[in-house]
């Protein structure tokens, strides 16, 4: 990952890449919005004109990517873009575009994750032919906007609402007696919102309603034993507590998926330290803690959420199974069937979609030995993924940016290993083909730094950078070629300094039988003597 010395190469014959339009018969397509690549804290240069400084450094280079087969000597065919905009067009063939932009990426049909594991419907429903098992049709989020609900929802709706005003004029979601009554009804709060105030109260109920198929009664009995249960649980005073910060490598929050949702990292592989496991789960009283605990840390994320009407008010899972202890583990079932327990009937619909990865194969029967006490609605929000393709699911819900490092993306976080991206920074993603020599040309219309990331998923691919000087013979070094292996460090980080112009070549040679994901992005800093 360390930078190399740039070496001198022999001379190269100079390559001028053509023009896109001539290529495939049509122009560029325009370029899309993000970010400009340059950072925040940039003084401005005291000969620079009025204008903004990014604005200058945007059109400081062009971005080129090509995609040939791994053959001698093959002609390349160039697609080109602004860098800003990342947008490749595909030009040897009629197929599908292999170069492509994030967004273009969402629509990409997913493969199967395992011969054992449950497959999951596509994003895009109408297109599928298959037949998705019931217990695993793919969950789309309602909307809480009163409008858009059915005429049978917002009735429903309306008689839930009158039978909390009628338990609130009553106090009966205090257990008090008849006598103890009082003309004033009185004022229940949850997760923050206090009930039939405003409009967040509707997403609340809509939220119980929904875990119980919109039948009024159920949901109504449902909410009246949540409101007696978190009397009980003393939540409000829990989140008060400091319980110690133990189990943060264990359960955390970290960036969010494309939809906005915070995403939750439950790694249960931690739990393979001994001491850790001892001190979690080896008796009741621990187990207790460790309820107690996890309790606090749902309620402080909900607390974090927009209850109004449109607003993100759901959470996306993640569950990294990579070592996690068996089943063998008693105490782990005990906790775990507890836990799910209380989730399921006090925290209805707060899960958006819950993504098991690393899934080895003795949790598939784990699952099918508690799905019985799961809902289907419950069911229809899970997505299982072997570890092979744990790092392409997870792409396929969160952006690259704020996926974490480990998990397959760029998102950097608690460390400052590269000070210079954060998840503001967007990137470029392609889907490198099989025997076939990706390219990225960065080439620079004047002087700059250029300094960029990059990361291939597992890897098991050559990469190296080089520049090319216009008007010279010779070639610069920045990156000798390299097999890459699933080993190494998952992330290449590199710069250059633009004294002559020219351009930087980035490659990706992919000599497998498989597919690889290609993840770029780099910015342009001014020119410094």
């Amino acid at each position: 990952m360390a930078d190399e010395t740039p070496q001198i190469a022999p001379p190269q014959a100079t390559h001028q890449p053509p023009s896109t339009e001539e290529e495939t018969g049509t122009p560029p397509p325009p370029p899309e919005p993000k970010s400009a690549p340059v950072t925040e804290n940039e003084p401005p240069l005291a000969t620079e004109p009025p204008f903004p400084i990014e604005e200058k450094l945007k059109e400081a280079v062009t971005v080129v990517e090509k995609e040939t087969p791994l053959t001698p000597s093959p002609p390349e065919q160039p697609l080109t873009a602004e860098h800003v905009a990342a947008t490749a067009t595909a030009t040897a063939t009629p197929a599908p575009p292999i170069s492509q932009p994030l967004a273009s990426v969402l629509a990409a049909p997913q493969e199967s994750e395992s011969a054992k594991a449950p497959k999951e419907e596509a994003i895009e429903p109408e297109k599928s032919k298959k037949k998705v098992p019931e217990s695993l049709i793919s969950f789309k989020e309602e909307s809480n906007k009163v409008s858009d609900l059915s005429d049978f929802e917002r009735r429903s709706l309306e008689e839930f609402k009158l039978l909390v005003q009628e338990a609130l004029n009553n106090r009966l979601f205090t257990s008090a007696s008849p006598s103890e009554t009082t003309n004033s009804p009185e004022e229940v709060s949850i997760w923050g919102v206090p009930l039939l105030k405003d409009d967040r109260s509707n997403v609340i109920l809509l939220k119980f309603l929904r875990a119980r198929d919109f039948k009024v009664k159920e949901s109504f009995a449902m909410l009246k034993n949540t409101i007696q249960w978190r009397r009980e649980f003393n939540v409000d005073e829990l989140i008060k507590e400091d319980m110690g910060d133990d189990l943060e490598i264990v359960v955390f929050m970290r960036g969010q998926d494309k939809d906005g949702h915070p995403v939750c990292y439950n790694v249960y592989g931690e739990f393979q330290n001994k001491e850790l496991y001892a001190k979690t789960f080896v008796d009741e009283e621990k187990r207790v803690k460790f309820l107690r605990w996890r309790i606090q840390f749902l309620e402080r994320s909900i607390r974090k959420l927009d209850f109004n009407p449109g607003g993100i008010n759901t959470i996306f899972q993640v569950s990294d199974l990579k070592n996690s202890p068996g089943p063998g583990k008693r105490e782990l079932r005990v906790a775990t069937k507890q836990a799910l327990q209380i989730l399921q009937d006090n925290y209805p619909e707060f899960v958006t979609k819950q993504v098991f990865i690393n899934v080895p194969w003795w949790y598939l029967a784990f699952y099918k030995m508690i799905s019985p006490f799961l809902t289907q609605r419950t069911k229809s929000k899970f997505v299982f993924a072997g570890p092979s393709k744990s790092a392409e699911t997870l792409l396929k819900y969160i952006p690259p940016e704020q996926l974490p490092i480990q998990y397959g993306g760029l998102g950097v976080d608690f460390c400052e290993c590269n000070p210079m991206f954060t998840a503001d920074d967007l990137l470029t993603e392609i889907t490198v083909k099989p025997a076939t020599k990706q390219t990225v040309e960065i080439i620079v219309n004047e002087k700059c730094t250029i300094v960029w990331e990059l990361r291939v998923v597992n890897w098991e691919v050559s990469y190296g950078a080089e520049y090319v000087p216009n008007e010279r013979g010779y070639t610069v070094i920045i990156q000798k070629t390299k097999k890459m292996y699933p080993t190494d460090e998952p992330v290449v980080s590199n710069s250059f300094q633009i004294i002559e112009l020219g351009k930087i070549l980035l490659t990706i040679d992919n000599p497998t039988a498989k597919k690889k994901k290609f993840l770029y992005r780099f910015k342009v800093m001014p020119y410094e003597d």
